[in-house]
């Protein structure tokens, strides 16, 4: 894959659109976890010191209109603190008073424009909205590797119009996924977790004929457990998606999945709940999974010690609340310790990494959950293709 990055452009002076991921979580107007905004800041700076006229733009949740509590300005507040330059926010993100202040910034200065999906032609990658998005940059940087698989305005709609090149951020999440790609070193094992395998039956099929292992644990592992016809109580479990998970258990890489052979269980879903360790075919009628048990996490911890690439997306249970973190926190001490090549991609993962206080133990810790999915199922990723017109 051929693009052009920060060296190829001569940025002094001149107006720089930068698309960042800077979508973190929020509670009360607050940042409560800025691992986005820091990784979004070596291209940032970079430009502001390159005496560019910086602005850079972000999508923050997912708001159905101009809902206040989305708005940019704590991440502005957040990106000024950690970053120790000043930031000037704007209530808009396209039109006449947002070309001024473009054409006025002085050189190095940053703006930070509002949130992208305020505007209703952003997810459906409208051309009027693309052509005003032209009209604030000469050049355009694609640094949200979050954002990439999503064909929208401020990813592919811009760069369609705009000089555009791979920002630092970028070209190292895809040197780094991209060892997962080809032939990566083996044994090559995938953790996954999260809540519903519906969100990731399309990564499971794509992924089982190239792997050695597949450990599977979370709230979407009890779908594939009821597919083996086992009792799993009141835990999280998609009916509907039984057929699809037996068939592909059932198949001729469906012995390369590892489920879990117990489980900690509770009777109600709460912090405070009293947790209790049962075997996977021993799940009480009334009880509801919680974490993968003991056994299990020793068993996932030894596939992975012997593994050479390791990517892990998905806590292993409710690692939120500490009775329920054991799990998550022996996978994650297993990829700490493991000498291969091993990536963490997915905000609960790494979110579950930082709390644990592992993140610098990790190969590659990512900022993008569904990007890192689909790059490693093959799939092209549309916010990257776009950059190739700019290299003929």
């Amino acid at each position: 894959m051929q693009y052009l990055t920060l060296e190829d452009l001569e940025v002094t002076g001149r107006r720089v659109l930068v698309r960042s991921d800077l979508n973190v979580p929020l509670a009360d107007g607050i940042v409560t976890d800025d691992f986005r905004i820091i990784a979004s800041l070596e291209t940032i700076d970079r430009l502001r010191q390159a005496r560019a006229k910086v602005a850079v733009c972000s999508h923050l949740g997912r708001p159905q209109d101009r809902e206040p509590e989305f708005a940019m300005d704590a991440v502005a507040g957040r990106l000024s603190e950690v970053g120790g330059f000043p930031v000037r926010k704007l209530n808009q993100l396209v039109g006449p008073s947002v070309e001024r202040a473009m054409a006025d910034a002085l050189p190095g200065e940053v703006i930070l424009l509002e949130n992208t999906r305020f505007e209703p032609g952003e997810t459906t990658n409208n051309p009027a909205l693309a052509t005003d998005l032209a009209r604030l940059a000469d050049l355009f940087v694609q640094d949200a590797f979050g954002s990439v698989h999503r064909a929208h305005a401020s990813t592919v709609g811009i760069a369609e119009k705009v000089r555009s090149a791979a920002g630092p951020l970028l070209v190292r999440e895809l040197e780094a996924l991209g060892r997962f790609l080809g032939t990566p070193d083996r044994p090559y094992v995938v953790v996954l977790g999260g809540a519903k395998v519906s969100d990731k039956i399309g990564v499971i099929e794509q992924l089982l004929p190239r792997v050695d292992s597949m450990l599977i644990g979370g709230g979407m592992c009890f779908t594939l457990m009821a597919a083996r016809g086992m009792s799993v109580g009141r835990s999280l479990m998609e009916e509907d998606r039984v057929g699809e998970v037996r068939a592909l258990l059932d198949g001729p890489y469906g012995h390369q999945i590892i489920l879990p052979t117990d489980f900690v269980v509770a009777e109600r879903f709460a912090e405070d709940a009293e947790g209790w360790v049962v075997p996977a075919s021993q799940i009480p009628p009334e009880a509801i999974g919680l974490d993968i048990g003991p056994e299990t996490s020793a068993a996932f911890a030894d596939v992975i010690a012997g593994a050479q690439s390791v990517f892990w997306n998905g806590p292993m249970g409710v690692f939120e609340w500490a009775h329920f973190r054991q799990g998550t926190e022996t996978v994650a001490k297993a990829l700490a310790s493991c000498r291969g090549f091993t990536a963490v991609g997915g905000g609960d993962s790494a979110a579950a990494i930082r709390t644990l206080g592992m993140e610098a133990d990790v190969s590659h810790l990512s900022t993008g959950g569904g990007a890192g999915l689909e790059m490693l199922e093959g799939r092209a990723l549309p916010g990257v293709k776009i950059l190739e017109k700019w290299t003929r």
